[in-house]
């Protein structure tokens, strides 16, 4: 990787922090014989500039001659160092550029607002289209290009759209397909994938051709989004109707998504396609297949990938070990998880937020708390700064294991470090005051959410209900229920389940049994958890009277009893509380492990 070399300016010249020796065969060296022949004869001379070092001593050697160059060797300069990535760098050289009095162009100021762009100041990009506008520079292709890629990365994407529609609407600037690709990019970012397909249309009814670029944008968002089958539809149309090849950047999108969505066969075969078509898998391809592999709890898979892509020449990133520490940590082997975190840091990659936060999860989900305040410091201490995902994970582990005091100071450090606390974050500081019988200070929190979308949020109002249910205040979590009812939100499965858990252990059957039928109405089926409840509520109300219904109902759907259902069942008929006429239904309805187990059997 190119190291970015910190320069100075002095008496009008720059100097670096390493020497540099004139050889003949450097760049600049030639460029004393190419200056003065034609334009064309000079771009291979600064094709040749590979670093940072090369292009501020050539600028150095270019702003010393008389006459000065013209602008366009001038402009290729900065287009070299744009190439790599030195953004930084070609503004302040634009700058020196025009102190020197070299008259800007089009293509010099389309440069210096892509840079702008880049850097995330497209505030000042916009700031340069206005001094074209003064030097009566018609705006181009390219500067537009590079503004509505700025507002993209920034997420103004409403700025974007309206930048998009006045160039069309004033005529300003005849859309081209990197433009168009542009908005689709921005669309897809936030997963309005309705009106990506839209602009693909309408660029495709504007004469414009979509790009492999175009499609694949698309195709990731799809992907993302968990609409494989649209996806591969759009391939399909791409590389039939448009005879448009996939990229490797196509196959990694649509490899991930059917990974992710446990189609291993299809995403077999997807892999075998792409081999086929002769294009290699690379870093992105292969961390694609780990982390889908490793989320499945197949760490051993995952490190057998590792291993493939090491052998073809493709050098794991901090990304692809990243993966693989999720992977162990969600297995809760922290001890394998901390052996690769260390073995990546002596192979020179640095950890990030993200492989920081999944050994805190594990640590956390080990209910280690101590190693995980350590990792949590250790990070802060290395200039990483924890991000929401990390101080939520620690939050909720110091719920977890009751120190709620520490908790809450943790979420009023995150407020006072800038964070904003998403409904993730707000969702486990409840469920973590509920769990520890702290239902009132949950609650007042909910209150002072007041009408924002979290209050709305069908997740919170069911923890709340379960936490106020088990906390005995049944009162709260029924009006809790009403009030969500009257906001025109719809209850799922887990907030009936709770509720008619509720019911049940209040001793309200009655209430219990015309929420459960309510279920069916209202679009919401129960599932095997909510037959699990009512039977128990059933059972230990002694309320006999449903039992071989519900029973019958669960054989219909397929169902099981799960081990705390199967127990009372058991206790009940070693009782005689039920009819044994009942056990034939009875059998079908436990779970194959479980009648592999003679103790289990005894009710027999």
């Amino acid at each position: 990787m190119m190291n970015r070399i910190a320069f100075i300016k002095f008496r009008g010249n720059f100097t670096t922090n390493s020497s540099f020796h004139l050889h003949s065969e450097t760049p600049f060296s030639s460029f004393h014989l190419a200056l003065h022949s034609d334009v064309s004869s000079n771009r291979s001379v600064f094709h040749k500039i590979t670093n940072l070092n090369d292009a501020l001593n050539l600028f150095d050697e270019m702003s010393q001659r008389r006459p000065l160059p013209s602008v366009v060797h001038f402009t290729q300069l900065l287009n070299a160092v744009t190439k790599m990535k030195h953004f930084s760098s070609t503004l302040h050289l634009f700058n020196q550029m025009c102190s020197l009095g070299v008259p800007v162009n089009e293509f010099s100021m389309s440069i210096a607002i892509k840079c702008c762009c880049q850097l995330y100041r497209t505030k000042d990009g916009f700031a340069v289209l206005g001094c074209c506008f003064r030097r009566s520079i018609a705006p181009n292709e390219f500067i537009y290009s590079a503004l509505l890629d700025g507002l993209v990365l920034e997420d103004k994407i409403l700025e974007a759209e309206m930048l998009f529609k006045k160039l069309v609407k004033q005529k300003l600037c005849e859309p081209n397909v990197v433009m168009y690709s542009t908005m689709i990019k921005g669309l897809c970012k936030f997963g309005n994938n309705v009106t990506a397909l839209a602009l693909l249309r309408l660029m495709e009814q504007n004469n414009c051709q979509p790009s492999v670029v175009t499609y694949s944008t698309i195709i990731d968002s799809l992907c993302k989004d968990k609409m494989m089958d649209d996806a591969l539809k759009l391939l399909k149309e791409m590389v039939s109707d448009k005879g448009i090849l996939p990229n490797v950047i196509t196959y990694t999108s649509l490899i991930r998504g059917l990974c992710n969505l446990g189609r291993w066969d299809e995403a077999s075969k997807m892999l075998k396609e792409m081999e086929d078509e002769n294009i290699s898998p690379n870093v992105k391809t292969f961390t694609a297949l780990v982390d889908a592999f490793c989320k499945e709890g197949k760490v051993e898979e995952a490190e057998a990938v590792i291993n493939i892509m090491i052998e073809r020449g493709e050098v794991p990133n901090i990304v692809t070990y990243s993966s693989l520490i999720d992977g162990y940590c969600l297995r809760g082997e922290m001890i394998k998880a901390r052996e690769i975190f260390d073995s990546m840091t002596l192979r020179g990659l640095v950890p990030n937020v993200v492989t920081y936060s999944s050994l805190l999860n594990g640590y956390c989900k080990n209910l280690n708390i101590e190693k995980a305040e350590q990792m949590f410091h250790e990070m802060s201490g290395k200039g990483l700064k924890p991000d929401v995902v990390t101080y939520s994970t620690m939050i909720q582990g110091l719920f977890q294991v009751g120190r709620c005091v520490d908790a809450c100071k943790l979420f009023n450090e995150m407020h006072a470090q800038g964070l904003i606390p998403d409904q993730c974050t707000y969702r486990i500081i409840l469920d973590g005051l509920c769990n520890n019988h702290l239902v009132e200070d949950a609650l007042s929190l909910f209150q002072l959410m007041g009408d924002s979308k979290l209050n709305s949020d069908i997740v919170v109002y069911t923890i709340l209900i379960d936490g106020a249910g088990k906390c005995g205040k049944f009162h709260i979590a029924r009006n809790l229920f009403h009030e969500l009812i009257d906001k025109g939100l719809q209850p799922d499965v887990r907030t009936y389940n709770v509720m008619i858990g509720g019911f049940c252990r209040e001793g309200l059957l009655g209430e219990a049994k015309l929420l459960f039928l309510k279920m069916e109405e209202s679009g919401c089926p129960p599932n095997t958890v909510t037959y699990c409840i009512f039977l128990q509520g059933c059972l230990k109300n002694k309320h006999y009277d449903d039992v071989e219904m519900l029973l019958q109902e669960m054989d219909c759907r397929g169902y099981s009893l799960d081990a705390s259902t199967l127990s009372l069942f058991i206790d009940h008929i070693a009782a005689g509380l039920l009819d044994k006429s009942m056990l034939k239904l009875f059998n079908k309805l436990v779970p194959k492990e479980f009648l592999d187990d003679p103790s289990l059997c005894d009710w027999e």
